[in-house]
């Protein structure tokens, strides 16, 4: 018996059965108690899931430890819970009410995009987990636009499942990051066929990436974008979706990013990784809450800090 693999499923198991309730809960209640409950259970989940908080903390004292104060780091942590709860719930109630998501989720600089998409050559939307992306590529689609992400399966696939039916609402197709040749040529295709791609940056890549500053700290980075935007002449274009005081959204699209030329071809992706990445922490600290800070970002190092 694996009595390692069943400590696992423990968790995991009680974590889907969590996520129903919360699915039957949320569809029931009157909109206007959505974010109140949701207050109430990042609060109780801040409590209870000591080992998620604990990893918050290291994360956000990697990140700011000098730059602020333990209340503050505090602070960061409680919030980022409550926006995860808010963003779930978000996603359960909203993409059941199309025209709300509408209403709730407005844009800022979106003639960048518009502009990369006349091109005609497909668009890399460079992020991260930050923010509700989820909804974000559903109000994306909602433009009509061909929307697709790359995404690492979750660890249960039943959770899996639950939220790519959402995504297949609102016809967001999922490209998932392995088998890697498999995403390497639908990634492609969709970018020729002039799609818009979302993809993320921002988690450890362990030995595969390029390693960049982010945060005073060397970070194990996906080079994807670089790699596809070369390969396909498609525009990278960076775009966050960012809560409001009222709860509603933005989604904020930065300038098309041309591609800098080093002196080898290695130096040309880590080069422009490095800009990305920049793009990606200035954001993380306008609105640090935003970010996923419950990730072993900084856990591979380069070979010469071992």
């Amino acid at each position: 018996m694996d009595t390692k693999k069943i400590r696992k499923s423990i968790p995991r198991f009680f974590g889907w059965i969590a996520i129903i309730v919360c699915f039957s809960i949320v569809k029931l209640i009157p909109s206007r108690w959505l974010y109140g409950l949701a207050d109430q259970l990042s609060a109780l989940g801040y409590t209870l899931a000591l080992k998620q908080r604990k990893l918050a903390q290291e994360s956000l004292n990697i990140a700011f430890g000098t730059d602020k104060t333990k209340a503050e780091i505090e602070t960061i942590a409680k919030d980022s819970f409550t926006y995860m709860v808010k963003s779930g719930f978000e996603l359960i109630f909203m993409t059941d009410k199309p025209e709300l998501l509408k209403k709730r989720i407005g844009f800022k600089g979106k003639e960048y995009l518009d502009a990369a998409l006349k091109e005609g050559r497909g668009v890399i939307l460079v992020s991260a987990h930050f923010g509700n992306f989820p909804l974000m590529l559903s109000r994306l689609s909602q433009e009509g636009l061909k929307v697709a992400g790359i995404m690492r399966p979750m660890r249960d696939s039943r959770v899996e499942k639950i939220f790519l039916e959402k995504r297949e609402k609102f016809k967001v197709r999922t490209i998932y990051s392995q088998p890697r040749n498999t995403c390497v040529d639908t990634t492609i295709k969709a970018l020729r066929q002039n799609e818009v791609v979302f993809i993320p940056i921002d988690q450890n890549f362990g030995t595969a990436g390029v390693f960049v500053d982010f945060f005073g700290q060397k970070a194990a980075t996906a080079t994807g974008p670089i790699i596809f935007a070369q390969r396909t002449k498609a525009k990278l274009v960076p775009c966050f979706i960012v809560r409001q005081p009222d709860d509603t959204h933005k989604i904020i699209f930065e300038p098309a990013m041309e591609i800098e030329e080093g002196r080898s071809p290695s130096e040309t992706i880590k080069i422009n990784i490095q800009r990305l990445t920049n793009i990606i922490e200035n954001y993380i600290r306008q609105y640090p809450a935003e970010w996923s800070w419950i990730h072993r970002r900084w856990k591979t190092k380069p070979k010469e800090d071992k």
